[in-house]
């Protein structure tokens, strides 16, 4: 039976590269005062609705959304910042010192067209500073991300950077996109032309190469900004320029969701092909505010982690399974407990252990050990069992030593601290 369509199964195999991942997002973002929160994996769904925005193709077309038995709708997170900032808000973080920082690894439910890299279940890591609208703190996101990346080794990474405005220099510029949009707005695709009558700025999401091309010639919110948000754009550009972390200003730049303002941002991977975006995000200083809490100033980013090890992959990186230290070979049944005891014991001082549950002959027992990657084996046939010793074996070297029972925990020990 295979698992549903858009999903996939995590293999023991698999886990090193992604808890490498876990690990160097957490070290970055901990140094930089960002604290691990989690949320549930459903929501009400009046909160993406609302926090999204209802003219996205994630309200519109990707939420799994369901009916409980209470009646509540209720919808599988297709995105980390709104419940994040519904958490805020419940928690009543605002009365905390602001900003306040925080990361998460959370699942993600879309229904979206599976590909390369993107599923209908993913995982996503992501930060969120809620409480500041500093253009510093916008250029400390865009350099966390950077710097995960960089650590990671993820080759050919550009960073597309835009700003989105506030409502004021929006609604200018939205109706010389609007004039822009009518003369030709038969020559676009479907999905374009519902677009512009629900939001036109949403028709920079469109992938289709005949729009793309027409839209190049549209005017373009970064051109038409007004003072206050202009000044914003500069700082942070000044910042990113100071770091020396180069960009590339992009004013078709428009992220999938309603709530940005401002500073947006994305980060390329040439690796993954047609779809090559592998994080990003921006400013939302009106998402708090429309959910329901204070006005407050907000940034954060997102990235898929499933996104991260295919263009890892893509250059030979990788990670092993820890191998196991030593395998115990029980070559008669009367050294079994013999075995269990001692393997037990060193798990327990931090000595990776394992033993032969399939009822080998030797010769299938070492073949095992060297799967595993052993560097001792210990065997206690007839023989070593009526001696009250077990022999141990130097995968590497081929050596073997006779060892007392009583003293091979001690042995192990010193070989292997």
């Amino acid at each position: 039976m295979r698992g549903p369509k858009g999903t996939y199964d995590v293999l023991p195999g698999q886990q090193p590269l992604r808890a490498r991942v876990t690990r160097a997002a957490s070290e970055i973002f901990t140094m930089a005062g960002y604290g691990r929160i989690n949320t549930p994996a459903f929501e009400e769904t009046e909160l993406f609705v609302r926090g999204v925005g209802g003219s996205s193709d994630i309200v519109r077309k990707e939420m799994y959304t369901f009916e409980d038995k209470g009646g509540r709708s209720l919808t599988l997170k297709p995105e980390g910042t709104a419940p994040v900032v519904r958490a805020y808000i419940q928690h009543g973080m605002h009365k905390l010192p602001q900003p306040v920082k925080l990361w998460y690894l959370e699942r993600m439910y879309r229904f979206e067209s599976p590909q390369a890299g993107r599923y209908r279940e993913h995982y996503q890591l992501g930060a969120e500073a809620i409480g500041s609208g500093d253009s510093a703190l916008d250029a400390e996101m865009i350099v966390m991300l950077s710097d995960l990346y960089e650590a990671l080794g993820v080759p050919e990474v550009e960073l597309r950077l835009g700003s989105m405005g506030c409502r004021e220099c929006r609604a200018v510029y939205q109706r010389r996109l609007n004039e822009f949009l009518a003369g030709s707005l038969d020559a676009f695709c479907k999905d374009c032309q519902e677009r512009a009558e629900i939001n036109p700025l949403r028709v920079f999401d469109c992938k289709q190469e005949d729009c793309l091309t027409r839209l190049a010639e549209a005017p373009k919110l970064v051109d038409h900004l007004c003072g206050d948000c202009q000044e914003h754009f500069d700082t942070l550009r000044y910042y990113l320029d100071s770091l020396g972390r180069g960009y590339r200003v992009d004013g078709t730049l428009v992220r999938g969701f309603d709530y940005y303002t401002r500073t947006t941002f994305e980060y390329e991977c040439a690796r993954l092909g047609a779809q090559k975006g592998i994080g990003g995000g921006g400013r939302y200083d009106r998402l708090v505010g429309e959910i329901g809490g204070p006005e407050t100033q907000a940034i954060g980013f997102g990235t898929g982690l499933e996104r991260i090890v295919l263009a890892l992959e893509s250059e030979g990186i990788g990670e092993s399974m820890p191998a196991i230290s030593v395998y115990f070979m029980p070559l008669t049944e009367k050294a079994k407990p013999q075995i269990v005891g001692k393997m037990h014991e060193l798990r327990r001082l931090g000595i990776a252990s394992d033993t032969d549950y399939a009822g080998r002959k030797a010769k299938g027992q070492m073949k095992q050990a060297n799967r595993l990657g052993a560097r001792y084996a210990v065997i206690i046939g007839d023989d070593e069992f009526s001696a009250g010793t077990a022999t141990v074996r130097d995968m590497g070297s081929g050596e073997q030593q006779q060892v007392p029972i009583d003293g091979l925990v001690d042995l192990l020990i010193g070989e292997l601290k």
